[in-house]
């Protein structure tokens, strides 16, 4: 039964119906929700789209970044300038993704020649930096009291509420981000991504350049994290230099781990999770959230250590041991319980 299910989830007509009343309950769904959650699932997506980047760059390429949340910031600010300078939307987009993108190549240039802590140490300082530095450059980022940009309500002519349209921006936008990024790692960068991962030798011996991969990884990354930050914008409107908090690049890296690292569905999850968790902690125990939320996150590398994407993957395995632990015990011409009987070689006699 297992094998028969597993054969049909991998059917292409039975993946792509799948597929179709997800995206069919997708864009029903803030039709018929109310204002809140609406709200809520498009934070998801948000910094579900953060999470996807960080994927890209430790997920499949293996290099630490423990500072995704200042491209998300830089974003955001960016689109925050650009929107209060009657800047056209799509021109705002633009800037968004690509000054994140510069910025990812420079750190990147700089930081992919070291490895293990050396990087983790470059990437830390991102957040720490951005903090004060857009508490200096008050004149673009509103300073200390931050800025704020209303560019997301519903036109006119769509008949939709505000909560709605925000939604379906992040859903469009968002769902062609995840989906550029799986065709990336599912065609050759993705596997130089991978080997660079498992062996950055092999990977020169294979003519696969560590030092190229890691900078164009970071560089996705970064623009990643840029349209995150525009999509910030759409939904919460306001951003501040505690967006760029280094304690919310933690949270990402978390919410990848739970979600499940080098996977496009556990990018998803990690969303889910940043979002929600947060709020049900607060709900269980506001002074021991933390606490809270670090046992949930040892339970889950406990237990899963693939993050929740890969669940399925562990009950198919169980599925199959005990189906082959079955098989064996029914095998005909030894019955369970019946030891084996000896035999013994006739002894020849000796002649004279």
């Amino acid at each position: 039964m297992g094998a028969q299910q597993t054969g049909l989830f991998r059917k292409p007509w039975f993946q792509l119906a799948l597929a179709l009343v997800v995206l069919v309950a997708l864009v029903v769904a803030p039709l018929v929700l109310p204002i809140p959650v609406n709200q809520t699932l498009a934070r998801i997506g948000v910094f579900a789209v953060a999470v996807l980047g960080l994927n890209v760059i430790m997920g499949y390429t293996g290099v630490v970044s423990l500072g995704q949340i200042f491209f998300l910031g830089l974003g955001a600010y960016v689109t925050a300038y650009g929107v209060n300078a009657d800047w056209n939307i799509v021109v705002v987009f633009i800037a968004a993704v690509l000054s994140c993108g510069a910025a990812g190549v420079v750190v990147a240039l700089a930081a992919a020649r070291l490895g293990g802590l050396a990087i983790a140490m470059v990437t830390i300082a991102l957040p720490i930096i951005g903090v004060p530095l857009a508490k200096r450059l008050s004149e673009f980022t509103g300073g200390s009291q931050g800025t704020s940009a209303r560019f997301s309500s519903a036109p006119d002519w769509t008949g939709l509420a505000n909560d709605q349209w925000q939604y379906y921006l992040v859903l469009a936008i968002g769902g062609a981000t995840f989906l550029l990024v799986h065709n990336l790692v599912r065609g050759k960068y993705g596997r130089a991504f991978r080997i660079v991962k498992e062996n950055e030798a092999v990977a020169g011996a294979m003519g696969i350049s560590p030092y190229h991969y890691k900078v164009l990884s970071f560089t996705i990354a970064s623009m990643v994290g840029g349209v995150s930050g525009f999509l910030y914008m759409v939904v919460i409107q306001y951003t501040s230099p505690e967006t760029l908090a280094f304690h919310h690049s933690i949270s990402l890296l978390a919410s990848m781990v739970v979600g499940g690292a080098g996977s496009i569905i556990g990018s998803l999850i990690g969303g889910i999770y940043y979002v929600l968790v947060p709020n049900f902690t607060n709900e269980v125990a506001p002074t021991l959230t933390s606490l809270i939320q670090g046992a949930i996150l040892l339970i889950v590398l406990f237990v899963l250590p693939g993050g929740i994407a890969s669940l399925p993957r562990m009950l198919r395995r169980l599925t199959s041991r005990r189906t082959n632990r079955s098989t064996r015990r029914s095998t005909p011409g030894s019955p369970q319980g019946t030891p084996a009987q000896e035999t013994t070689p006739p002894v020849k006699e000796d002649t004279p």
